[in-house]
């Protein structure tokens, strides 16, 4: 082993070890205590040392985020796995479930990645955290969308105000999707598949952050039924039902 290789072992062992004590202190005090001073008393060495490793907190929380949801990924992608391409419905219920499930069971790491204000895990040249979550579901949306077509209802308007914000991002999403090395035809991303996609995603969050965070408007022992029905409705307008 050369010289320079062992360097770079002990670095990547040495950073391992950083990442799992800031993973310990966010898990038993919540984000506010895992800064660097505080790793540093932990693992016995001076703050100022930690630098050689993150530029600042912002910049070692990032990387907190980035192995959380790395880690997510790793919990989902099985899940995928055991479902054929050809039953898109369970495939997106999986993914849904599996996000709820960990979030549940993970709520200070949800808190972090999720209901973070991203300038507290941005870094001075704004690179966000890897998005590992993001792409479990890309997959699914890019084999949901080329291989199926999703109508909008009838009676689904999209607002004037937000066409134009939606516009952007159904370019950037055709883009992601292709260097995924999904193919999606023009016609299968309307403005009104782009909207229902935003709407999918805001119900998930929102009932997802809401049984988190406790903060349903009244007391809710059991919140599965609620979130079922909502997967069922939203099942409905894009025609899996």
């Amino acid at each position: 082993m050369t010289e320079s290789t062992r360097r770079e072992r002990l670095r990547a062992d040495t950073e391992r070890e950083i990442l799992a004590c800031a993973r310990r202190l966010l898990v038993e005090d919540g984000s506010h205590a895992v800064t660097l001073r505080a790793i540093a008393r932990e693992l016995g060495i001076t703050a100022p040392a930690l630098y050689r490793y993150y530029d600042s907190r912002a910049d070692l929380l990032r990387h907190v985020c980035d192995d959380i949801s790395a880690d997510l990924a790793a919990t989902l992608n099985p899940q995928l796995a055991a479902i054929p391409v050809s039953q898109p419905a369970e495939r997106v219920f999986a993914v849904c479930r599996g996000f709820r499930q960990w979030a549940l069971a993970h709520p200070r790491e949800f808190t972090l990645v999720f209901a973070t204000s991203p300038e507290e895990t941005n870094t001075s040249t704004n690179r966000p955290a890897q998005d590992h979550f993001g792409r479990v579901f890309l997959e699914v949306a890019g084999q949901l969308l080329s291989e199926h077509q999703i109508y909008p209802s009838e009676s689904l308007e999209v607002p004037e105000r937000v066409r134009g914000e939606l516009t952007a991002y159904r370019e950037d999403l055709a883009a992601n999707l292709a260097a995924a090395g999904h193919q999606v035809a023009g016609e299968k991303l309307q403005l009104g598949t782009i909207y229902l996609i935003l709407q999918w995603w805001a119900r998930l969050y929102g009932h997802v952050a809401l049984e988190v965070f406790g903060r349903f408007p009244f007391a809710v022992n059991d919140a599965e039924p609620l979130f079922e029905s909502m997967l069922t409705e939203l099942a409905a307008v894009v025609g899996f039902s």
